[in-house]
């Protein structure tokens, strides 16, 4: 403990040139989705390379079938020790629209959020620059104090999570022996609120599918052959509508099979969140929850299953009018799922119930976009409670175990590719404005949340070995 304190000490006294090394990569414009930033994400893979090497990592910039990754490890290991691999990514989004920016995204500053909250405002403040320098600054204080860290600790840092980790699988699949650990540890998560911290237990898995109803070879006038033609926009509307009940609940046969109740003392706790519509949905102009009706509002964002309706359109939208029955329309639906659900039934199922609805002459395409199972973590899982109680001491509020209505894809991956089961710990915030104009990211959450992951790796260095 005497250590961790003199850790602690020195993160203080530290901070100001940890938060220029932030600043440095918040500079680097490393947008993973345009081509003509390729250069840059390449320079952001190199700085941090060269970062985590200066305080005593092999670090290696490794190329994948798109932007580089960077696998950094230390000289020796301890076979008696912990060993965990941590997870993050340094591309971001793009920045349009940038006539709403406040300031240049990539030239970072400190200023004050209208509570009076002191901010940092960049593009990839929080997403995923920010949080991923917590644990950066958090080894490299431990170093600077010890010597050394009270753990192993291997890095893996990507840049093509903000455009679907499309290389991911097959660098987790040919670098498999480099990234053996007892679990992983990913920062790319939330606080509950400002003050209490939070462990994302349970991720909601994904499947998303387009559909494209076809019915006559061409458009036809409605003057003509309206009343006697169909119109896949009315059979489109009308399956669509039939989704969900009154109730709220899907109405696909099966869609919540294998669908569990949450333990009744985790229920008991996120009761007492008081997660309620004036605190979640009055700040974006909404009042009632449109979920199922017999769940809490917490349920219905971070442990019930959901569908919705992305986007539909076909016939004509431009400006004026066209009296035209379309010959086909389309629309783009996804579901978010939990635990116990299978993608590619649920998928199958969907299909199946569109299927079953269309009338005569008419026929539905399908588009598979994407699908990834729910993720849900072991509660009594023992580095979790020790990053629990870890992260209770720094904030003096006990931290919340949450879901999330979110998919994070690499914690699927790291289950299935390497086995591992991730500890999710994180410290945006709601009002972070990630992918939009403006993001920023707390300087608290950014110091606090240096120090919190200098008392995990202690707890998790005196936890037993999982």
């Amino acid at each position: 403990m005497m250590k961790l304190a003199a850790v602690l000490d020195h993160i203080d006294a530290d901070f100001d040139r940890s938060l220029e090394r932030l600043f440095k990569l918040l500079r680097i414009k490393s947008i993973s989705a345009d081509p003509a930033f390729a250069g840059d994400c390449k320079a952001a893979a190199d700085y941090l390379a060269s970062d985590i090497a200066s305080f005593g990592f092999k670090a290696e910039v490794r190329p994948t079938g798109g932007h580089p990754a960077i696998v950094a490890k230390p000289d020796k290991t301890d076979s008696t020790r912990p060993h965990v691999l941590f997870y993050g990514h340094y591309d971001v989004q793009p920045v349009d629209p940038i006539e709403l920016w406040h300031s240049p995204p990539f030239d970072p500053v400190v200023t004050d959020h209208a509570d009076g909250r002191k901010i940092i405002v960049a593009r990839g403040a929080q997403d995923d620059k920010g949080q991923l320098m917590t644990f950066v600054e958090a080894c490299r204080a431990w170093v600077a104090v010890a010597g050394a860290l009270p753990l192993d600790v291997t890095f893996l840092i990507e840049g093509e999570e903000e455009v679907g980790s499309k290389h991911l699988v097959s660098f987790l699949e040919s670098n498999r022996s480099d990234l053996k650990a007892d679990f992983a540890l990913v920062c790319d998560t939330s606080m509950w609120d400002p003050n209490t911290p939070a462990i994302t237990t349970a991720l909601r898995g994904l499947v998303y599918d387009e559909v494209r109803i076809t019915a006559a070879n061409r458009d036809l006038h409605s003057g003509l052959f309206g009343g006697a033609a169909q119109n896949p926009i009315r059979v489109l509307t009308r399956i669509l509508g039939g989704l969900h009940d009154d109730n709220g609940r899907v109405t696909i046969p099966g869609f919540y099979d294998g669908v569990k109740d949450l333990p009744p003392d985790i229920l008991a706790q996120w009761k007492a969140l008081d997660f309620t519509p004036d605190s979640f949905l009055k700040p974006i102009g909404l009042s009632l929850p449109a979920g199922e009706k017999d769940r809490l509002l917490i349920e219905q964002v971070f442990s019930r299953p959901t569908c919705d309706i992305n986007g539909i359109f076909g016939g004509y939208t431009a400006e004026g009018s066209k009296t035209v029955i379309p010959s086909h329309a389309t629309a783009k639906v996804s579901f978010r799922l939990v635990g116990g659900q299978d993608p590619n039934r649920v998928r199958a199922a969907f299909r199946d119930f569109v299927r079953e609805r269309l009338p005569k002459d008419c026929r539905a395409d399908f588009i598979d976009h994407s699908g990834a199972p729910a993720v849900s973590l072991d509660w009594n899982m023992k580095p979790l409670a020790a990053a629990k109680r870890a992260l209770t001491e720094e904030w003096a509020r006990e931290a919340q175990l949450i879901g999330s209505g979110g998919s994070i894809p690499v914690v699927g991956d790291f289950k299935r590719v390497l086995g591992l089961d991730s500890v999710l710990v994180g410290f945006g915030l709601d009002d972070d404005n990630i992918h939009s104009p403006n993001e920023k990211y707390d300087l608290k959450s950014f110091q606090k949340g240096i120090r919190s992951w200098a008392r995990i790796l202690a707890a998790l260095a005196e936890a037993p070995k999982v």
